[in-house]
């Protein structure tokens, strides 16, 4: 005997099939989602909703809604509606003094408002702080730190370098060179402990110093790959004898264009004599304070966090030995970097920044 009104059936064409097979198989969509694309596979096989709702544990009501919403939706009716939500309770004007107190304002007994002390000051909770914070982007706790230029060339040098890195000159090598001086040998005074499951490596605080090294190296802006020595100190004859070495590892019928900093070794007499007899090289000084456009700075900070700052070293030796190590690996997978920035970009963020400086 056949009692309650007869079901539609539900006739699926081939497309919306394969899309609730894709769905009902998935193990990254939501679980509610696949539930209910399996129910309706099933009930496209002609299956009861008491059948359906026992092999999914689901109430029958809930088997008879969704197999309605897919009747007049499709697809579309087997996802959640979207709900409005319980109505805010902070207005838009709470909203808005927060944000400017924070932006404009500093507390009394300190340099910058912390979430405890913003939430005490306006009478809101932290975690409505901590949430108006982070949809505005407010991290007052945070600083970075800028210094602009005072080179009168500032804008000729950026171009100059700049167009050396997107567009190097023919039958040429670009050479971004710099030292990386006072890197310590450093000994902690105990054993480190290994990293385990559940805990990271640890290390004493305390060390012993075994002298120091000064690394010279020269990246090759084209290939990638660096050129390296390390030497006890950090004078204008150890830069020049940098020089003289990477005047060895290329063909003499390639310019070579070198960018470096301003420091007083790199402009010495002697260093200035040596380059004026050796034609083939083109010295370019990027701007004061602007070492961020040196690309070996990059390469400088890779060696420190993954062969330096972390190691433990006996002697300069032992140091020396490291760094040299770690060239010849990166040598062997040497990537160039990939410098997308042009001038005018540059010169844009440099314009908006010193605008924000003055209109404080």
């Amino acid at each position: 005997m056949i009692t309650g009104r007869p079901k539609p059936a539900i006739i699926l064409a081939e497309q919306d099939k394969m899309q609730l097979v894709t769905i009902s198989q998935s193990r990254s969509l939501p679980h509610g989602l696949v539930t209910r694309a399996r129910l309706i596979l099933l009930a496209a096989e002609g299956l009861s909703n008491s059948i359906i709702a026992e092999k999914l544990n689901l109430s029958q009501q809930s088997v008879c809604l969704w197999r309605k919403r897919f009747l007049q939706q499709g697809l579309q009716g087997l996802h959640e509606e979207l709900r409005s939500g319980r109505p805010r309770s902070i207005s838009d004007e709470k909203v808005a003094a927060l944000v400017r107190k924070t932006l404009q304002s500093t507390p009394k007994d300190g340099t910058h408002w912390t979430i405890r002390g913003m939430a005490k000051e306006t009478r809101l909770s932290r975690a409505t702080v901590h949430r108006i914070w982070k949809a505005f982007g407010l991290q007052p706790h945070r600083q970075k730190s800028f210094k602009l230029s005072t080179d009168p060339f500032f804008v000729e040098k950026i171009r100059d370098i700049v167009g050396l890195y997107l567009s190097p000159p023919e039958n040429a090598v670009v050479l971004c060179v710099d030292e990386k001086s006072q890197i310590q040998a450093l000994e902690r005074t105990q054993p480190m402990l290994p990293m385990g499951l559940g805990y990271v490596e640890g290390v004493t605080h305390d060390y012993e110093r075994h002298g120091t090294t000064t690394l010279f190296a020269a990246l090759n802006i084209a290939s990638g790959e660096i050129i390296s020595k390390c030497k006890s100190r950090h004078r204008h004859q150890e830069y020049l004898s940098f020089l003289k070495l990477v005047e060895e590892n290329f063909p003499q019928a390639l310019d070579i264009h070198l960018i470096v900093d301003n420091y007083s070794t790199h402009k010495h007499p002697k260093v200035k004599r040596w380059l004026a007899v050796h034609d083939r090289w083109h010295v370019h000084f990027i701007p004061t304070y602007s070492s961020w456009l040196n690309q070996v700075e990059i390469w400088f900070n890779l060696i420190t966090q993954r062969a330096i700052r972390r190691g433990t070293f006996r002697s300069v030796k032992e140091l020396v030995s490291k760094i040299d190590d770690y060239v010849r690996q990166y040598n062997q997978h040497a990537r160039p970097f990939a410098w997308t920035a042009t001038a005018d970009s540059i010169l844009t963020k440099i314009r908006r920044l010193s605008q924000a400086i003055s209109e404080t």
